[in-house]
């Protein structure tokens, strides 16, 4: 893409003036949080050297110690240079309760641990040296979002050892100080044009947009448009000629198209503010009991994407690691991943955006039902649906997933209205994606019904599936093979939607090492194959059924169900993986 910068954080919104804060940083723990009192946000002594964006728990931090801290502070020097406009510092991801102190003022704070926030420090620094200090505050409470980390001081079952702190790319960014801070970029196919609104910093007489659209260096359309109240609004229609035929250039797993997008901020004729973004044109809809992608049947052959690494947890070791994952996932005959209980980095987004990947966004759970957990929850949701909403790649929302927070939304009225609330709030901001309400398990109001069912047999499974279908889309008997879950809430029932299997699969192998996954454990590659090609044959069988999620990536610590281990090597040949899933 024309404003590719490697390892640049924020790809859809790119300008050139930035610096990348990760390295070195001073590091302390403070367990008695008495480091303000003690004046920290002034300087501290420093226990130890940590490499900033890896969490003191993993080898790459440089620390290693997975024991639970409630209280860290980190620091390092901001060199910073004459400039007209505002200074911006950006955190992509700190868990959890984040404030940051420059030459000892307080700049901001940010309460959760997925979603990217910004703090103007212009007013606080000066030319030259400045000192940088973040005090990060992460309890083990379950009322703040947390997905796959644990509560306890061990590992247990699928939950992992803890995240605390700076876990995803820290930067300073020099801008104007009239600015688009926000791009909203909706493609129309109807209309065959892309609908843009940027947002601006301020609200001053005679603000204009100019937006243009290009495909491969040819222009697609171009415009200018007025600002009011702070916001411009553009469309273009982004047709364009190849070959001597006018086209729109859609986006899809097997053409991702991509378009680039310049916009320029104007007052008057003076130019304000540039910055380089892009997007895709393609249309999510649901016709029936089926998903449709420009208009054509999409069948998702979808894998669980924990995105967990063996010495940086959480955190990509790289961006070349981000690339791999994808390159690795297609290779083994999927087109999508179901990105599970967290907010990857925006790289990845990237990448499967330029690759082809369809992507399902889940927020990570919390784990009790409170009135702090449903705040928490909710604010945390709708900054990573606004922060992630223009790439194309993501195809579904899926905010719950097997009732995690909402324990009792079988019977429990309000939290089943929870679920139907984030379900019309994602709505609100996003028209063109299905969501998920509860991701497996006991469905409220959701656009397509999902399955989670780790049978073993691939008869069994397609016995029940085909036998029973009726009964238990009528919430009449469980839905799966066991004979634990039902699919809908008490007072909810089968409206048609879409089906998919959104888990199953799950088998342990790793060739005799401790571990566990779904089910028995498999003794070598030639049972793994066996049961892996039956009960995936069996999914596919479903002719009501339009897709599927298996069980997973990658090993994940204690879990040793991937189809990769924890270096991303292939525990089967590609090729006979992508075999069966593309059979």
């Amino acid at each position: 893409m024309k404003y590719y910068i490697p390892d640049y954080p924020r790809p859809q919104l790119v300008r050139a003036d930035w610096v990348n804060l990760n390295g070195a940083w001073d590091f302390a723990f403070d367990d008695a949080n008495a480091g303000e009192k003690l004046g920290w946000q002034k300087g501290f002594e420093k226990q130890h050297t940590i490499t900033v964006p890896f969490t003191y728990e993993t080898k790459m931090s440089g620390i290693g110690d997975e024991t639970h801290h409630n209280h860290v502070w980190y620091a390092r020097t901001l060199d910073v240079k004459p400039h007209d406009g505002r200074i911006l510092l950006h955190f992509e991801g700190s868990d959890y309760h984040t404030r940051a102190f420059v030459n000892g003022q307080m700049v901001g704070e940010h309460f959760g641990g997925y979603a990217r926030f910004s703090f103007d420090v212009t007013d606080y620094v000066h030319e030259g040296e400045n000192q940088l200090v973040v005090h990060v505050e992460d309890t083990v409470s379950r009322n703040q979002p947390r997905g796959k980390q644990r509560w306890i001081d061990r590992n247990f079952t699928c939950f992992y050892v803890q995240t605390t702190g700076l876990w995803k790319t820290v930067w300073m960014e020099y801008v104007p100080a009239v600015r688009i801070t926000n791009v909203k970029i909706t493609p129309q196919m109807a209309s065959q044009s892309v609908r843009i609104e940027a947002q601006v910093s301020a609200d001053l007489p005679e603000l204009t947009l100019y937006a243009e659209a290009s495909f491969k260096g040819a222009s697609a359309g171009k415009t200018f448009v007025s600002v009011k109240n702070g916001l411009a609004v553009a469309e273009l229609n982004v047709e364009c000629r190849l070959i001597n035929e006018w086209t729109v250039m859609k986006w899809s797993p097997d053409s991702p198209n991509l378009y680039d997008l310049d916009l320029m901020l104007f007052s008057g004729e003076t130019v304000l503010d540039t910055v380089g973004s892009y997007f895709g044109m393609r249309e999510i809809t649901i016709k029936g009991d089926r998903v449709l992608l420009n208009g054509t049947v999409l069948y998702q052959r979808l894998i669980l994407d924990q995105g967990y690494w063996k010495d940086s947890h959480l955190t990509p070791p790289s961006e070349a690691a981000l690339i791999e994952d994808i390159d690795k996932i297609m290779a083994l005959g999927y087109n999508g991943v179901r990105k599970h209980m967290k907010v990857e980095d925006e790289r990845f987004l990237y990448w499967a955006d330029v690759k082809g990947l369809l992507v399902w966004s889940e927020f990570p759970a919390t784990y009790t039902y409170t009135d702090e957990a449903v705040q928490n929850f909710t604010r945390e949701w709708m900054e990573v649906v606004r922060q992630n909403y223009s790439h194309p790649a993501i195809v579904t929302w899926t905010p719950f997933n097997e009732s995690w927070g909402v324990p009792m939304i079988d019977t429990d009225k309000a939290q089943q209205e929870f679920t139907k609330s984030i379900y019309y709030l994602t709505k609100a901001y996003d028209q063109m994606r299905p969501v998920i309400t509860n991701d497996g398990w006991r469905h409220t109001i959701s656009d397509i019904v999902t399955l989670h069912d780790y049978e073993e047999s691939g008869e069994a499974f397609l016995k029940y599936y085909t036998e029973h279908k009726d009964a238990f889309l009528e919430n009449e008997r469980p839905y799966h093979v066991g004979g634990q879950f039902f699919a809908f809430a008490d007072g909810y029932k089968y409206q048609g939607q879409p089906i998919i299997i959104s888990e199953y699969g799950g088998i342990a192998f790793n060739n005799g090492e401790a571990g566990w996954g779904y089910g028995n454990k498999v003794a070598d590659k030639e049972a793994f194959i066996k049961r892996f090609d039956a009960i995936t044959s069996a999914v596919k069988a479903l002719d009501y059924c339009c897709g599927f999620c298996y069980t997973q990536v990658s090993d994940v610590q204690q879990e040793i169900n991937g189809l990769m281990d924890m270096d991303r090597n292939f525990k089967i040949d590609p090729e006979i993986i992508a075999e069966i899933n593309k059979r």
